[in-house]
């Protein structure tokens, strides 16, 4: 009988990947495995832009805010990569976005020995050690479908089920990442794309005469610019229903809301409070856009009104209606209800993410999960969801605790700092402890 887990990860993004790190370098023995449905590490492939910078700085890296001499930084990435140097002389706290893709590539190769990779989970229940994990390999066929993590509905088949493996654990770690929002009604298609799928979806594209991306955020204003930039012969149509791109706000003092104390604070503040801090602050980071390309953007709109040859057509106060799976659309202002048909190629939709709802793979535990007047999970201050007392383990949440953590919950800027928050609450729970190191013990002798 394989040992007991001191802990498994549920998803292997940037958050897990955090942890998997610190359980690397703890001092005590923690026996822990991540599980990923991917076949190797991906985050948000579809859009790594080549000139799209990160927003947050690379000090909010996946360690250095824990653990400022680890050998996992991104400056020890970059020593490696030979171009320490040359970022230093860059002067950016900014890096592109697909070196930090590429840095969180190389990280994840260093711990690559607490991942299993094409294995999804399938089904937890509740065990005497705490949890009773069902995985099976993706990528099959033949299949009848079955929900996923992520809420998505997949495949398995009598092969799948042969292959199945069961591994017990003593705690959970979900970190299944965020799900694409879309309008009410509206299905993704050939025509019709969330912007999570621009880059693995564009070269089907060939010649196209109108481009229509809806949102008033930084994926939306990328995404303007980029198919701007990539078919220079394309009326390209951005429609978001404010009067303009909106800049982010970057400065020292509102920057605070991201701190570790931060968290803290939100914590403990009343239910009117926390809904007034993330209305102050939404403007940090939901809907926003950098204000370099802000002015960009606007430099093109004026450079081709001053050559009278206009396809950068920005609607504000608008909105897309009568959606066609065949690209066919109408932009209506919500201003005086004037209407513009468009026969679009393409409508590509930057509307934000949502976080994946835990209780679909948890199946009957969530019944066990408590939940506050709202209907959201109760979760205690290391991010551990509060359970009845038949849960013998602790579930803990990396993402969907913004009605109780504030606004970093599913962001990068704290992910640090927090994870090893959970791993040490994982540790402080004696049976974990004293029966892992307990166990090495005995395999050293």
């Amino acid at each position: 009988m394989e040992p007991v887990l001191d802990l498994a990860g549920i998803g292997f993004g940037p958050s897990n990947l955090a942890l998997a790190i610190a359980v690397e370098e703890h001092g005590r023995p923690v026996r822990a495995r991540f599980f990923e449905r991917q076949a190797r590490f991906g985050w948000h492939r579809g859009m790594l832009l080549e000139d799209a910078t990160m927003q947050v700085s690379f000090l909010k890296d996946l360690v250095t805010l824990r653990n400022p001499t680890s050998g996992f930084s991104f400056l020890c990435y970059l020593k490696e990569r030979g171009r320490l140097v040359d970022f230093v002389n860059h002067k950016n706290l900014f890096p592109l976005r697909k070196e930090f893709h590429d840095y969180f590539e190389w990280a994840a190769e260093r711990v690559r020995h607490h991942v299993e990779y094409g294995s999804e989970v399938t089904s937890v229940r509740a065990s005497d050690e705490g949890f009773e994990i069902t995985t099976s390999p993706t990528g099959h066929t033949g299949q009848t479908s079955h929900t996923s993590p992520t809420g998505q509905k997949s495949q398995t088949n009598e092969t799948n089920q042969a292959n199945q493996t069961r591994i017990k654990s003593r705690n959970l770690v979900l970190a299944t990442g965020l799900q694409a929002n879309l309008p009410e009604g509206i299905e993704t298609g050939d025509r019709i794309w969330h912007n999570k799928d621009l880059l693995h979806n564009v070269g089907k594209l060939k010649d196209p005469r109108h481009v229509v991306v809806v949102g008033a955020g930084q994926s939306a204003a990328e995404a303007v610019a980029f198919f701007h930039d990539r078919f220079p012969e394309a009326e390209v149509h951005g429609v978001f229903a404010r009067y303009g791109y909106s800049p982010a706000d970057d400065s020292s003092f509102a920057n605070r809301i991201f701190d570790p104390a931060a968290v803290d604070d939100f914590y403990r503040a009343p239910e009117a409070v926390k809904k007034r801090l993330m209305g102050y602050h939404a403007n940090t980071n939901y809907g926003v856009v950098d204000q370099d390309l802000i002015e960009e953007l606007y430099r093109r709109v004026y450079r081709e009104k001053v050559l009278d040859k206009q396809r950068l057509l920005l609607h504000n106060t608008s909105r897309l209606t009568d959606v066609n799976a065949n690209g066919k659309c109408v932009i209506e202002s919500l201003a005086d209800g004037s209407q513009l048909p468009v026969d679009a190629d393409v409508i590509v939709y930057a509307t934000g993410y949502r976080p994946a709802d835990p209780a679909t793979l948890l199946g009957e535990l969530a019944d066990s999960c408590e939940r506050d007047d709202l209907g959201r999970l109760k979760v205690t201050r290391d991010y551990r969801v509060v359970t009845d007392k038949s849960i013998k383990g602790g579930i803990y949440l990396q993402g969907g605790t913004e009605h109780t953590h504030g606004i970093t919950s599913s962001l990068l800027s704290n992910t640090a700092v927090r994870v090893g928050e959970i791993l040490e609450s994982i540790l402080r729970r004696p049976q974990a402890v004293q029966e892992s190191v307990s166990k090495v013990a005995a395999h050293v002798s």
